[in-house]
């Protein structure tokens, strides 16, 4: 194991309705075989997550997945979107740091939303626990 990654996911904005009134969205993380899930906001198009989602990172290659559903009762849960995020960027500003006596909490980097990364915002590195 290389680390571990912790991702915030913080909102979603207009969703679209999935079911006939309303959206029950959450969202599902994927890094290679491992998955992670925030909680499902009710009745809600516009759904605050505020969770922080922890996954090992065993491989420096991997691309993370962040797929939103739309919570059914009585069928398959509907796909609203995706995204994808390269590591490499983060694994990058991790190397240039390690060899620095650095104490928990040190912003390290950070990675500019763009059309590539599909962030909502400014994404920053922190340094904890080496």
């Amino acid at each position: 194991m290389l680390g571990l990654v912790k991702i915030r996911v913080h909102r979603g904005i207009n969703l679209p309705l999935k079911d006939t009134f309303h959206s029950d969205p959450y969202v599902v993380v994927t890094m290679g075989d491992q998955k992670v899930k925030t909680s499902c906001k009710k009745n809600n198009c516009n759904p605050v997550w505020d969770d922080e989602l922890t996954l090992a990172l065993k491989y420096p290659n991997v691309q993370i997945v962040l797929t939103v559903y739309d919570k059914d009762t009585f069928s398959k849960d509907d796909k609203i979107g995706e995204a994808k995020i390269d590591i490499k960027p983060y694994l990058k500003a991790l190397e240039m740091s390690y060899h620095q006596d650095l104490p928990n909490g040190v912003k390290v980097g950070k990675v500019q939303q763009n059309r590539d990364n599909c962030l909502a915002k400014e994404s920053c590195i922190i340094w904890e626990n080496g």
